[in-house]
């Protein structure tokens, strides 16, 4: 076991704990033996743990950037309920927006409040602007547009004014109106400053873009949030999208049998899911079909790193 220098706090302790557990519980396996066969219907989809609490959440989530952000009557809005219905059905929470996807958060709270009786998710949002109160105002019609009076994770977004919200964040978590805070990015340009916000301040997530040809999280983001018991989610599981259009083309690999793999969506999403920093990912769609076969990537096993760098020359289009 770690042992703890004299100077840590008992909750640094736990935290360091928790982010240990969380990370022996689900590292990625060697695949030996592995079939589809393994997989059964009525298996659960896999969890991990948030370091800060343990609390688990399942692996795959939905984003809502562009794919929610449609009005009722439009065709593309008739689509949405099957989205969250195959979210909800194949075991997964987490439902990830922002002020920034247009009417998304509205669209998502209409939604969710149309199917009274499905699982409960996990709202995830942002705060995306400059200023205490207009943080506040921003964060308050989101809210309204989720019809909730508690959000499960509120995010500051490309760490946009984060010092000034991160205090609001702080007392919102303390009077129970969020559960969890924590931070976005998508640039690699700005990870180093997203790395010197982690090692300052106490989060509890952090969601940064991570894929098989966009790796640059996995260098130092991903180690340092497993280390201070930060849970990540991943934003950007397809990359920029242009490799799995490509792929899609190619036939299967024999070997994706062995991850219960139908589909290359969720290869790809297994090689990000494999990394046992990584908390959940939330792939973005607006179709029933594609969020159902998506969520299948949450099933089965994990291979290793050694697997995926033996397998790399069949994962290039």
């Amino acid at each position: 076991m770690q042992k703890f220098s004299t100077d840590l706090t008992r909750r640094d302790a736990l935290r360091r704990l928790a982010a240990l557990s969380a990370i022996a519980g689900t590292a990625a396996l060697p695949l030996r033996g592995h079939t589809q066969s393994a997989v059964t219907s009525n298996a659960p989809m896999l969890t991990r743990a948030i370091p800060a609490t343990g609390e688990v959440l399942p692996v795959i989530g939905c984003g809502t950037w562009i794919g929610f952000d449609h009005a009722p009557g439009s065709a593309e809005y008739q689509r949405l309920p099957g989205v969250l219905q195959a979210l909800f059905a194949a075991g997964g929470r987490v439902i990830d927006s922002s002020p920034m996807y247009g009417r998304a958060e509205q669209t998502t709270g209409e939604l969710l409040a149309a199917s009274m009786g499905a699982a409960r998710p996990f709202l995830a949002t942002k705060v995306w602007t400059r200023g205490r109160e207009a943080g506040i105002e921003q964060m308050e019609r989101s809210f309204a547009h989720l019809r909730t009076s508690t959000i499960d994770l509120m995010q500051i977004h490309n760490l946009v004014d984060w010092r000034t919200h991160l205090a609001t964040l702080r007392e919102w978590k303390s009077a129970g109106r969020i559960r969890y805070l924590g931070i976005t990015h998508y640039t690699p340009s700005a990870f180093a400053e997203v790395e010197a916000v982690l090692r300052a301040e106490e989060l509890d997530f952090l969601q940064i873009n991570y894929s098989i040809d966009d790796r640059a999280a996995e260098q130092r983001l991903l180690p340092l949030a497993a280390d201070r018991g930060v849970a990540v989610i991943v934003n950007q599981p397809f990359g920029g999208g242009g490799l799995l259009r490509t792929l899609r083309d190619k036939p299967l690999p024999a070997w994706a049998g062995d991850l219960a793999c139908t589909s290359w969506a969720q290869i790809l999403l297994k090689f990000t899911l494999s990394h046992p920093a990584v908390t959940c990912a939330i792939p973005g769609t607006s179709r029933p079909e594609h969020m159902a076969d998506n969520a299948r990537a949450g099933f089965g096993p994990l291979p290793d790193a050694a697997f995926w760098k033996r397998h790399a020359s069949d994962l290039r289009a």
